[in-house]
């Protein structure tokens, strides 16, 4: 498999919060939830738990033994929650979380799983592309919005707003009726939308972080299949500057209201996964590229 990413911190001097990474079967995607001038309970920080989780995620993956992804996602969870249990209350809400998406190949069939609101794009042999994301984070959000959509951004109106508005999305997270997060919990992994394919039928895959899908599904300034061709004959990190470029063009969110002016972007685009036979009598197992 071959995968070409890109990721860009929503400002020069923030950490991104973002997490991507490969192994060679397998590609992981983690968008970190948390705001800055919130309380927060663990003492790590949002871009230590991403990378912790991410970098677990990554290592039951590349063991390639074809093991369920969620129970690899509730695996990595309560590893990294045995990591800082005796040093921050893990459980409150205002702990670190974040979504996790999954790309995987497992011989001639393609395996995803989706947990929160970040972004898979499956490309699709002879038709259209496939979204997958879990939209149960934003039905809930659009309830609590309104204030903070309705004050520009950098404004001590829209921070204050921005700050209600993360305290009452705490409310539900990891509840029932409410939506559903990596963070300690490793029971969570059972609520992510999962699937299966056979990789014959899929020509690419596009994991993405909200900052970076907001160019089709919040600016509209293309749609996917045209995010699909821009990556192919430009990379990745292309669908971040236009990002940027749009972000730099309403910095006060008038025109599209968000949480935040900027965000932490982050895309992996998967391409040559076609499982191949060794030639016949070689004595060589099959190999994929």
């Amino acid at each position: 498999m071959q995968v070409v990413m890109a990721t860009s911190p929503a400002k020069p001097d923030q950490p991104n919060e973002d997490f991507t990474g490969a192994v060679p079967n397998a590609v992981v995607l983690l968008d970190g939830a948390g705001v800055s001038g919130t309380t927060s309970t663990c003492l790590h920080g949002v871009a230590w738990y991403t990378r912790r989780l991410g970098g677990a995620l990554l290592g039951q993956l590349a063991a390639d033994d074809g093991q369920d992804l969620t129970a690899i996602l509730g695996q990595a969870i309560a590893q990294v929650a045995d990591t800082h249990r005796d040093t921050c209350d893990i459980s409150d809400p205002s702990s670190p979380s974040a979504t996790v998406t999954i790309f995987r190949i497992d011989d001639d069939r393609a395996d995803y799983l989706a947990l929160a609101d970040s972004v898979l794009v499956l490309d699709h042999v002879g038709d259209a592309p496939e979204v997958i994301t879990d939209g149960r984070v934003d039905a809930v959000g659009s309830r609590y919005r309104a204030a903070m959509d309705a004050a520009p951004n950098g404004t001590v109106e829209h921070d204050r707003a921005l700050r209600e508005y993360i305290e009452a999305l705490r409310a539900h997270r990891n509840q029932p009726g409410g939506f559903w997060v990596a963070a300690d919990d490793p029971g969570v992994a059972a609520e992510a939308l999962t699937g299966s394919l056979p990789v014959s039928g899929v020509r690419g895959a596009v994991l993405l972080s909200d900052g970076a899908s907001r160019i089709v599904d919040h600016f509209a300034l293309a749609d996917w299949p045209a995010v699909l061709a821009l990556i192919a004959v430009e990379g990745p990190a292309e669908i971040i500057r236009r990002v940027r470029a749009a972000e730099a063009g309403d910095p006060h969110g008038r025109r599209w209201p968000r949480a935040k002016a900027s965000d932490d972007a982050t895309l992996a685009a998967c391409t040559r996964f076609a499982a191949r036979q060794a030639p016949a009598g070689s004595g060589l197992a099959p190999w994929r590229t």
